[in-house]
């Protein structure tokens, strides 16, 4: 899978001379499994979190022309990466104003969380910014093996880590099969929540009523009940 310019991202990441790129190199197959239907079709990404600048640069050269990346940081510093379709926001990610600023300024295709990686952090900027993702869009959160670290407020099967909220986001998915939930709007507009080594990717689209078929040789009998 190649980007705008011929090149994989992971190309463009081990050909980069420019700005600090930090990732692990197994997310890179990730990305493009679930981004790459977003080259040259200019969509609007918003990064939190900044650091060095290259990422940003890197998604830029990876859609191609009439794409937006907007990246969000509570480094002033980061201001200076701003260039032709690269915005730079200032603030929190756990501040809703900012979030809320941001809403009224972009629709976005495209959320990849790269932040603070605080449990606190990613549960409100998911719960913050989920249902105003474009209807299919995709919210990826990375480096999720903090959930497992105390400094990030996370530990093992710990109450209220990202990786137990995913859990339960599982349990939504079929709601419709549960006489204990109730179909909300997370159900309506998620087709899948695609779980990889530290990174959570939710694929969004918008679902229909489920219906099962059967087929088999005409005038066959069927006894007995369906089965599910």
């Amino acid at each position: 899978m190649t980007g705008h310019n011929g090149k994989s991202l992971h190309e463009i990441f081990l050909s980069n001379g420019g700005r600090q790129i930090n990732k692990w190199l197994h997310f890179f197959d990730i990305y493009e499994r679930h981004f790459a239907r977003f080259v040259g079709k200019a969509p609007t990404m918003l990064e939190i979190g900044v650091l060095g600048g290259g990422s940003l640069q890197m998604w830029k050269t990876y859609f191609g022309p009439g794409a937006k990346i907007v990246g969000l940081d509570l480094d002033q510093k980061c201001s200076e990466f701003a260039e032709d379709q690269i915005d730079v926001v200032i603030g929190s990610q756990d501040d809703p104003k900012v979030l809320d600023d941001l809403l009224n300024r972009y629709s976005f295709d495209i959320v990849l969380d790269d932040g603070s990686h605080q449990m606190d952090h990613l549960s409100k900027t998911f719960t913050h910014l989920y249902d105003q993702l474009s209807p299919n869009g995709v919210y990826m959160l990375e480096d999720l093996h903090c959930c497992y670290f105390e400094g990030y407020g996370g530990g093992y099967k710990k109450p209220g880590t990202f990786l137990e909220i995913v859990k339960d986001c599982i349990d939504q998915l079929h709601a419709t099969y549960n006489s204990d939930a109730k179909v909300d709007t997370f159900t309506r507009s998620t087709f899948a929540i695609d779980i990889y080594d530290s990174i959570v990717a939710f694929e969004k689209a918008p679902q229909a009523e489920r219906q099962k078929l059967r087929t088999g040789g005409m005038g066959q009998v069927r006894k007995g009940k369906a089965k599910p």
